[in-house]
């Protein structure tokens, strides 16, 4: 009989004041107990919606049904042969929004803890397992894809179980993308992505770090190295800013670069000599869950005193709920309602305060949140050393601007066909946040999925001889 409590098995975290002031994971895991208990809550329906909230479409229903039965190698035989990337998404997918919205469960209780067990059983794996991926069979043809995130790795690791020669191009110094240099320690711990790309790359696929594609070499340039195809997955790594007074001010970061510097320049640990500013009274302006990391990581770095500050309330806030639970917990003061409008500073241009002003919600926009509309004569001043802007970020221009047929809109996210997700320039495919603007890590290995399902078609039909 399945287990009828409405409530979530609750997953064991460090203590609020404690975890504030360390990089250590928050969330501690299930026990092999509580990831049987959890499972037992699943109703293993018959139609299987969580599947269909699922953007790579993992078996949901059969991986805690062998959870259940004790039988954790087909757990991770079951969520393995869809995603490439199992203990990241059991930790930074929004599970929320996506699989478990559609769970039966959440009716009349809470759904089903989907990402809570995929973590479970690929934590289980990489501690009780000697992952061997083995090189599959060449099948002849030389494939490119461009930048190693999400969406990249999982393009990759797809094209060469069917026996491609992938080869990855990476600008940084190493492999993971926003994995590694965007979502701080204490949410993904950096070993965990490592060793996700350490099996891409015994399935054969090869990552070349420092290759900055548009400058070192040139699509064209790829072309003619024998590459047949190639996939575009850089990211939406280009920070945006709000254009206000005060933003080239000392102490004035994007969030890219504030947490680039803690997550993958270490600037966090003593044994590292990353220079980064360790302020006293911090301002987040944004309220994504990129804001809420900022913040957090500012905690950890020492500062008494960190403002959220948000133009609109917390319910149109697109950050997860649990970020923003976590965020409340360590302390993080949330000033909602209220937008930036200059940053100030002192005689040696060092930020010393910033204004913002009180704003109320109107009607819809586009997006269909309530627009925020300023209250005349509400400005106010806040005492901070440090000011992260964290509103988003767009695609960064270089590959499409020195490469002849790709196309972008006005956004400068890359135009692709919606069926196959090539460009306007035919064998270059593109997809995750270079399409789309910034989303979802999931929904960018989605996007990495259809794109080697495209590429394998267009080459094999490109070559009917070699078939």
């Amino acid at each position: 009989m399945p287990n009828m409590n409405p409530q979530k098995t609750p997953m064991p975290e460090q203590d609020p004041g404690v975890r504030s002031r360390n990089f250590d994971e928050v969330a501690l895991g299930y026990t092999a107990e509580m990831a049987r208990e959890e499972a037992s809550r699943c109703l293993n329906c018959k139609n299987k919606p969580c599947v269909s909230g699922c953007p790579v479409n993992v078996a949901i229903p059969d991986f805690i049904k062998h959870i259940n039965d004790g039988d954790l190698d087909a757990a991770y035989a079951a969520i393995k042969a869809t995603n490439s990337l199992p203990a990241v998404c059991g930790r930074v997918c929004p599970q929320e929004t996506q699989c478990e919205s559609k769970c039966v469960r959440g009716i009349k209780g809470e759904p089903v803890g989907i990402g809570r067990l995929e973590r479970f059983v690929a934590d289980w794996y990489m501690n009780n397992r000697q992952p061997k991926e083995e090189k599959p069979v060449s099948n002849g043809h030389k494939v490119a894809v461009l930048g190693a995130g999400p969406s990249g790795l999982t393009c990759a690791g797809d094209l060469a179980k069917l026996g491609y020669e992938v080869t990855v191009f990476e600008a940084l110094h190493t492999a993971g993308g926003v994995l590694m240099y965007g979502i701080p320690e204490f949410r993904l711990p950096k070993q965990i992505v490592q060793q996700e790309v350490d099996q891409l790359r015994a399935l054969g696929v090869t990552i070349d770090t420092n290759m900055v594609i548009g400058k070192v070499l040139s699509v064209d340039d790829l072309f003619d190295m024998g590459y047949e195809a190639l996939y575009i997955g850089t990211g939406a790594g280009l920070p945006n800013f709000m254009g206000i007074p005060g933003e080239s001010l000392i102490g004035v970061y994007s969030a890219n670069e504030f947490l680039t510097r803690i997550n993958l320049m270490k600037a966090y640990r003593e044994d590292y000599d990353t220079p980064i500013e360790k302020p006293k009274k911090v301002a987040v302006v944004g309220g994504g869950n990129v804001a809420m990391d900022a913040a957090r990581s500012a905690l950890r770095l020492g500062a008494e005193h960190v403002y959220i500050i948000y133009r609109r309330s917390e319910e149109e806030m697109p950050a997860r709920r649990e970020e923003i639970h976590h965020a409340k917990e360590e302390g993080v003061d949330f000033r909602l309602l209220n937008n930036p409008v200059a940053i100030h500073g002192d005689d040696d241009g060092r930020v010393k305060q910033i204004e913002c002003v009180e704003m109320e919600l109107g009607e819809p926009d586009a997006s269909g949140r309530r627009r925020p509309v300023v209250k005349e004569g509400s400005n106010f001043l806040l005492d901070v050393d440090c000011v992260i802007i964290a509103i988003g970020n767009s695609p960064n221009p270089l590959i499409r601007t020195t490469t002849h047929g790709i196309e972008a809109n006005r956004k400068g996210c890359i135009i692709v066909d919606n069926d196959t997700l090539q460009t306007t320039r035919e064998g270059v495919y593109a997809g995750g946040d270079a399409v789309t603007g910034a989303a979802t890590v999931i929904l960018a290995m989605g996007a990495g999925k259809e794109a080697a399902r495209s590429i394998d078609q267009y080459i094999q039909n490109s070559n009917p001889s070699k078939q």
